[in-house]
């Protein structure tokens, strides 16, 4: 592909020779000549002096400075360098295609409907009364329990599990070892002290264009349901407890855990190992940065850090006065002993 219809396909403002041939993407220290590469984060700037990419994909107030031994540097001028860097991928590699049908190692009971254009791979298990819609991919292993209903453009990679009656609607991607509607965690203690366990008979609900990445678990609901609404992403090793609602395009991050009937509004960040109590509500827009832990509701648009999570310009302060407290202590001390000295004095 040209560079010139690269940038006319990317709606970029081309700077450089229009005729240079591309053919890939990479990083912006290992990218060589004919590949792309980008710049979003300031902390890189330097390597646009020695980078030996073809073009790179920069917003407008980046000055690219070359080492005088090296070849020009294009510039794709963009508002966004990071999407169009993702868009450009898809430009010169494509997803793996599956072709049409049933493995024979595939168990897929008589009243299963499945979709056109479905691949069922090997060693996989539909069981009754499931519903899966045009174009799925069950790649190997996957086990779909009874009267589960799956949209369109499913792709569920090795070891997913979607257990009964839980509804998937299309465009959704599980990654290897995903548990949608596992059992919840709960039990109700009885007089001896031990424990009689809840039945969970609730489903999941996963709305269009949400992806679960590899073995992270979605519990299924006493009552009511578990739902992750249209177009969150949820990263590695994730619990979301009974009864929570994840809010629209919300990201949960690496190993955040959320306790049951946690509600996080629409378009929230929740970072890697956040922590929730249960019951509790995290309102729309709110950013909860990494570790922390968070026992009570969130207002909207608000960035809360540590434990228990505060609003993050006084937990930094916190942090600021953490930091002095050997100095603080140590001139406390000889405060109080001078005013002993003087009470001593006096008498």
């Amino acid at each position: 592909m040209k560079l010139g219809e690269l940038a006319a396909r990317l709606g970029c403002t081309l700077e450089g020779d229009a005729h240079i041939e591309i053919h890939g993407v990479a990083g912006i220290e290992a990218a060589g000549p004919g590949e792309v590469t980008f710049l979003s984060n300031p902390r890189y700037s330097r390597t646009l002096a020695t980078t030996r990419a073809s073009a790179v994909l920069v917003d407008d107030k980046v000055v690219i400075k070359r080492s005088p031994q090296l070849p020009t540097l294009a510039a794709l001028r963009s508002e966004n360098p990071y999407l169009d860097f993702a868009r450009t991928i898809e430009f010169f590699h494509f997803p793996q295609a599956y072709l049409p049908g049933i493995h024979p190692t595939a168990v897929v009971t008589n009243s299963a409907r499945i979709g056109e254009g479905s691949h069922i791979g090997p060693h996989c298990f539909v069981d009754e009364g499931v519903e899966i819609g045009r174009n799925a991919v069950l790649h190997s292993l996957v086990t779909i329990y009874k009267n589960a209903h799956i949209g369109d453009d499913f792709l569920a990679h090795s070891h997913t599990v979607v257990r009964e009656g839980c509804r998937i609607g299309n465009r959704v991607i599980l990654q290897n070892g995903v548990v949608i509607g596992g059992d919840g965690f709960g039990f109700a203690k009885r007089a001896d002290r031990s424990w009689h366990k809840i039945r969970q008979q609730a489903p999941v609900v996963i709305e269009d264009d949400v992806e679960i990445q590899a073995n992270s678990c979605i519990d299924r609901a006493t009552v009511g349901e578990t739902r992750i609404r249209r177009g969150a992403k949820i990263d590695e090793l994730v619990l979301v407890g009974h009864a929570c609602n994840i809010g629209e395009d919300t990201i949960l991050c690496g190993q955040v855990g959320l306790a049951g009937s946690t509600r996080v509004g629409n378009r929230c960040i929740l970072a890697g190992r956040v922590g929730s109590a249960g019951h509790l509500e995290i309102g729309e827009g709110a950013t909860i940065t990494s570790q922390s832990g968070v026992p009570n509701d969130v207002p909207p648009g608000a960035v809360y850090s540590g434990y228990p999570a505060i609003e993050n310009r006084q937990w930094l302060k916190a942090m600021a006065a953490l930091k002095r407290l050997p100095e603080l202590q140590k001139s406390l001390r000889k405060l109080a002993e001078e005013v002993t000295r003087l009470k001593t004095s006096h008498r």
